[in-house]
């Protein structure tokens, strides 16, 4: 125990606790979402990150196919195009965190590191109204950590997400307990934490944001108030109450992916939220709805799902690593 804690201390920024059980994975998967059993563990450290306090744990197992610490991509799945190649999807390690300090202030999130080809890079993951745990959240962040990234998802409702079980006629009333102000300090509290602490540790300081849904809307405000830069770029999925307003004070290059067929992400503002913020583009796919990227539900949705994600994997390259 007393070498554990002196290897944290060492190394204050990049937390290293050997889990009892970790998170798994199903490896750079697009399968539509499906409920998993989640069980508890008490924490496993506290780890005294500079001026954040950060508690590891690991939670439970919810992949369906993989299982241990660290999570390794099958030959089968390779041959099948799964994934596009075995070295950029080898090994991807998966951590519980709580980040900040007291419990008001404090926000839980799941950090996905690329382990054997990280590339030293960050990406803040903000998700959609079904939140951190969800598996489709989960397979897609999976995913992006396959290519190399770090990927920190925060928990931003606090431990209470809409599910898919409520009736739709309370979800107005859900969506105002999430004050904007506690959501928009619980994001600043992730990028603090990754800015400071995570990447001064790394060979890169570049930190990007990707955003679906609820988390497309507020990772235009997110990038609004952005003043430092410290974010180099963002891609925005289908974003829901996006305020076009704020493209002018955009300052990094945003990649918006929507379809024609979403009315919860009307195309008119995304091309003006493209018009308004400098270096944006958009990517429109004719006949796709809501979600489509990360919860495909047919082929067709399947195809442009991965031709978005081919998108946004250039745009960060391109963006982050170029």
């Amino acid at each position: 125990m007393a070498a554990t804690a002196a290897a944290a201390a060492a190394r204050p920024s990049l937390p290293r606790t050997s889990p009892r059980r970790e998170r798994s994975a199903s490896c750079c998967s697009f399968a539509p979402a499906t409920s998993a059993p989640r069980s508890t563990c008490p924490p496993s450290s506290v780890i005294p990150v500079q001026r954040w306090r950060c508690t590891v744990t690991h939670t439970g197992t919810w992949s369906r196919r993989l299982h241990g610490p660290r999570w390794r991509c099958t030959q089968a799945q390779v041959a099948s195009g799964t994934v596009d190649d075995d070295e950029a999807c080898e090994l991807v390690r998966g951590t519980d965190l709580v980040i900040g300090q007291g419990d008001d202030e404090s926000v839980r999130a799941y950090l996905l590191e690329a382990v054997k080809n990280n590339n030293g890079t960050c990406v803040l993951f903000l998700p959609d109204v079904f939140g951190f745990e969800d598996s489709a959240t989960r397979d897609f962040a999976y995913r992006i950590a396959c290519h190399g990234y770090n990927v920190l998802v925060p928990d931003l409702f606090r431990g209470n997400p809409w599910k898919k079980s409520l009736p739709m006629d309370g979800f107005q009333a859900w969506l105002a307990e999430q004050a904007p102000e506690r959501v928009s300090g619980d994001i600043e509290t992730c990028r603090k934490w990754l800015v400071d602490d995570f990447l001064a540790a790394a060979p890169s300081k570049k930190l990007g944001v990707v955003g679906f849904c609820y988390g497309g809307g507020r990772l235009v405000e997110t990038l609004a108030r952005d003043a430092d830069s410290c974010f180099s770029a963002g891609v925005c999925f289908y974003g829901s109450r996006m305020d076009a307003s704020l493209g002018a004070q955009i300052a990094a290059p945003v990649l918006f992916v929507c379809g024609d067929g979403d009315p919860l992400c009307p195309v008119e503002t995304v091309r003006e939220l493209e018009r308004r913020a400098r270096g944006a583009k958009a990517a429109v796919y004719a006949g796709r709805g809501h979600g489509f990227a990360h919860r495909p539900e047919s082929l067709e949705d399947d195809g442009d799902a991965e031709d978005a994600f081919a998108k946004m994997k250039s745009w960060l390259h391109d963006h982050l690593l170029a």
